[in-house]
Order: C-alpha cells, then sequence, then structure tokens
C-alpha cells in the first residue's frame, strides 16, 4: 500500500512538473517570436528593425546563459530550489509589465536582460527539481511530457494574439498569468522523496566520477550537435522551402512546423515510457540522432518539394524527440547531485552557442555550395551524435 502511495505521489509530481516546463516555455515563446518582434517593428526605422533585435535577442540569450548557471548554483547552495523558483516567477512576470511600457532601444534591451535573469532565476532551480526528485525508472515519461511544452508555447502565441486583445501590455500580463496558473501547482503540492545519490565502492569512486564527468561531457557535446542542426532548420526553414519553389507561402512553412512540432510529442511520450519499461535510456536517443541525419541527407539530396518535405518531417520528428528525451536523461549522468543546477546551467550553454553559430555557417556555405552542403554538415553533426551516445552505451 506505501509503494502504491509512493508511486502515486512521483507520477503526479512528474505531471505537475511537466505543466510546469510548459509554463517556462510559455514565458518566452509568445514573447521571443511575436511580442517583441512587433513591439521593435512598431519603435524603429524599417532599415533598422533587424539590428533591434538581433541586439537585444543576442544580449537576452547571453544574459539567460549566465542567470541560469548563477541561480542554479545558488538553488544547490541553499538547498532551496522552491525558494528560488517562486522569486524568479514573481520577478519575471512584473518584467513583462516593464517591457511593454519600455520605448526605447536601450530600454527595450535592459528590461529583456533583466527579464531574462529572473526567468532563469526561475527555471534553473525548476530544472534541478526534476533531478531531485524524479527516479530513473520515471524520466523517460518526463522526458516524453516535457516534449509537449513547445506546443503549450506555440498555443499562447496564437491565444494572446488573438485580435481582441490588441493592447501589448494586455497581452504580456496574459503571458505571465498562463505561466503563473502553470509553475504555482508544482510549487504546493507536497514533494516526493530525494532521490539517493549513486554510490560506489570506495576502491573504485575515483574511476566512476571520471567515467560520469566523461559520459556527461559526450551527452553534452550530442545535444549541442543535434541543437545545431535543429537551430538551422529553425531559422532557414522557409527560406530553403522557397529555394525549391517559389509559391510556398510562410504561412505553409509555418503550418509545417507547427504540425511536426506538436505531432512529435506524442512520440516522444511513447519512446520514454518505453525506455523506462526496459530500462535502455539512450537507445531512442540514438535511434533519433541517426534518423535526424538521414532525414538531413534526403532533404540535401531531394529536388523535388515533396520529398524534400518527407525529409523535414522525419528530421523534425526525430530531432524534437531527440531534444525532448535529451533533457531528462541528462539528469542521470551528471557527476554532482550537491551541483546539479549550476551544471544543468552549464548544459543549457548547448541551446546558446548554436544561435551564436548558424549565421556564420549558413554565410559560409549556403551562398557558395547551397542548402544541400549546410544539411550535409548537419547530418555529419547529427550522425556525429548518435555514435557519442553509443560510446556512452559502451561505457556504462
Amino acid at each position: 500500500m506505501g509503494e502504491k502511495r509512493g508511486a502515486a505521489k512521483v507520477n503526479r509530481f512528474v505531471l505537475l512538473y511537466a505543466l510546469a516546463w510548459a509554463g517556462g516555455t510559455i514565458a518566452y515563446t509568445p514573447l521571443l517570436t511575436i511580442l517583441l518582434p512587433g513591439k521593435v517593428a512598431a519603435l524603429a526605422r524599417a532599415d533598422a528593425r533587424l539590428a533591434w533585435l538581433a541586439g537585444i535577442t543576442l544580449t537576452g540569450a547571453l544574459a539567460a546563459s549566465l542567470g541560469g548557471i548563477l541561480f542554479g548554483y545558488a538553488s544547490d547552495i541553499t538547498r532551496n530550489r522552491r525558494g528560488w523558483i517562486v522569486a524568479g516567477l514573481v520577478l519575471s512576470c512584473l518584467m513583462l509589465g516593464v517591457i511593454g511600457t519600455a520605448d526605447t532601444r536601450t530600454g527595450i534591451t535592459l528590461s529583456v536582460v533583466c527579464w531574462q535573469l529572473a526567468l532563469n532565476m526561475m527555471l534553473g532551480p525548476l530544472a534541478a527539481l526534476a533531478g531531485d526528485r524524479v527516479p530513473d525508472d520515471h524520466k523517460g515519461v518526463l522526458g516524453g511530457l516535457m516534449a509537449f511544452a513547445p506546443g503549450f508555447g506555440a498555443l499562447s502565441g496564437a491565444l494572446v494574439t488573438l485580435p481582441l486583445l490588441h493592447a501589448l501590455e494586455t497581452r504580456l500580463w496574459l503571458v505571465a498569468a498562463l505561466v503563473t496558473a502553470s509553475v504555482v501547482p508544482v510549487l504546493v503540492v507536497p514533494l516526493p522523496p530525494r532521490v539517493p545519490a549513486r554510490t560506489q565502492p570506495q576502491p573504485d569512486k575515483s574511476r566512476h566520477s571520471h567515467a560520469i564527468e566523461a559520459n556527461a561531457l559526450r551527452m553534452w557535446i550530442a545535444r549541442l550537435a543535434v541543437q545545431i542542426a535543429e537551430a538551422c532548420l529553425f531559422s532557414y526553414l522557409y527560406f530553403w522551402l522557397l529555394s525549391l519553389d517559389r509559391s510556398i507561402s510562410d504561412h505553409q512553412a509555418a503550418q509545417l512546423f507547427g504540425l511536426v512540432m506538436i505531432a512529435s510529442a506524442p512520440l516522444a511520450l511513447v519512446a520514454g515510457r518505453w525506455s523506462d519499461r526496459v530500462n535502455r535510456p539512450l537507445v531512442p536517443l540514438q535511434a533519433c540522432a541517426s534518423m535526424a541525419a538521414l532525414g538531413l541527407v534526403v532533404m540535401s539530396l531531394s529536388q523535388g518539394i515533396a520529398i524534400a518535405i518527407g525529409g523535414y518531417i522525419l528530421f523534425g520528428f526525430a530531432s524534437s524527440i531527440f531534444l525532448a528525451l535529451h533533457s531528462a536523461q541528462t539528469l542521470r549522468l551528471l557527476p554532482r547531485p550537491d551541483r546539479r543546477a549550476r551544471d544543468l546551467g552549464v548544459f543549457n550553454l548547448a541551446n546558446t552557442v548554436p544561435s551564436l553559430l548558424m549565421p556564420w555557417l549558413a554565410l559560409v556555405l549556403v551562398p557558395q555550395q547551397g542548402y544541400p552542403a549546410l544539411f550535409l554538415l548537419m547530418a555529419a553533426l547529427s550522425g556525429g551524435a548518435g555514435l557519442l551516445l553509443r560510446s556512452i552505451a559502451r561505457h556504462n
């Protein structure tokens, strides 16, 4: 009876945690994809909009990376995840209101930087909370449920841009309300027992520690490789489709992207649940990295739009599932539970670095060699990620 009650508590926490993680996605998706560009378009001259937006988002991304490490480490030291989550939730919601009232480039940049710091005051400790409280045999399901977060982010963007909500300030406060409603439940529910740290015989402790650190590094590099490929398609999907068929509209490209993002979530949940049942956490990641590489090869070789879209769908499904499950399975391999949030903040750099690399890779390859060369490079990165993950399996 006690075991059933404990399992029910873990299952409830996993569901509420996934909802909170979706709340984190809702916090930034509408702002960064729709509301902030719209505000910049309203304030800047047409020929200056791109420079404004690029500078604001790049500065914000750097602040997000710093905030994730800094506040994650603070939650490690204080051993109080939920206190930091509450503070970050309150401050980030208040900063959304400040962004809405800023009316200069400097004002918007500073408010976005402060918002990113506050948001990662919430997200850094929140990411580590799953490692603290979710057992390894539930991490696959957790990763599958976390795959629904991008869909919630996209839906929130559609909701806050309804015509009846025409004022930016109203839209931003609605975002704040949605985030609060999503995150608060995990802050008030009783927590499951803390997951015990793995112990090893004393003579093998040093060797085991080095192995864990090496495996964590492999996991980071594998995510970085796939994340670069995903960022490539996120940024250049429409331009690539247009190069194949001039009749493709931006709305059709957005529909394709949204369909892949939403449809991949149930597949991620199925894959995650299977990996929990058979205790093979890395197999879905290896398979997805290989399928992502195959999809990119198909895209690079395709001459017609139908085959090209088929290759993209394969890549999109595989990369989305990979990134969702990777986030949860990484928690198995972090070397120090007492520094879990700090290490996750460092891991999060794999999400920031691609946005800095992709423009340069595209500028070097596409004008001279075309999109096929870019996609073949991305395929090599994704295939390499699969090989790295197989080396982790061999070392375990």
